[in-house]
This record gives C-alpha cells, structure tokens and sequence, in this order.
C-alpha cells in the first residue's frame, strides 16, 4: 500500500465535510491544502506534498 494512503483518506474525508460554499474555487483548495501541509508530515514520493494534496482535492472542488 502507498505510504499517504491514510493520510489522503483523512484529507478528503475533512475535505467532504467542509460545506459546500466553503469548497469551491482552487484558491480555496489551496488554503486548505496548506493548513494540511503544516499539520501533517508526508511520506517520500515522487511528487512535492503540495502537488500531491492539490491533486487529492481537484477533482473534488464544486462546481457550480
């Protein structure tokens, strides 16, 4: 198993729960994504924690 795979449930789970007004737009995201990456360490990969977090959220970001 990969080694962030807890962490992305964890990360989308708290994603989910936010309120949709509250998930909308990629600057949202990308505040979010930044309190994730201060309170969590991430395991080695290929690609930069940041990236990795944004990708976990983009499809997840509300439109509309």
């Amino acid at each position: 198993m990969r080694p962030d795979h807890d962490l992305r449930r964890k990360v989308i789970r708290q994603w989910m729960l936010l309120p949709r007004s509250q998930r909308r737009t990629m600057e949202q995201a990308e505040e979010f994504a930044a309190k994730v990456l201060a309170a969590n360490t991430f395991g080695p990969g290929h690609i930069e924690p940041h990236l990795r977090v944004m990708g976990w959220l983009s499809s997840r970001i509300v439109k509309g």
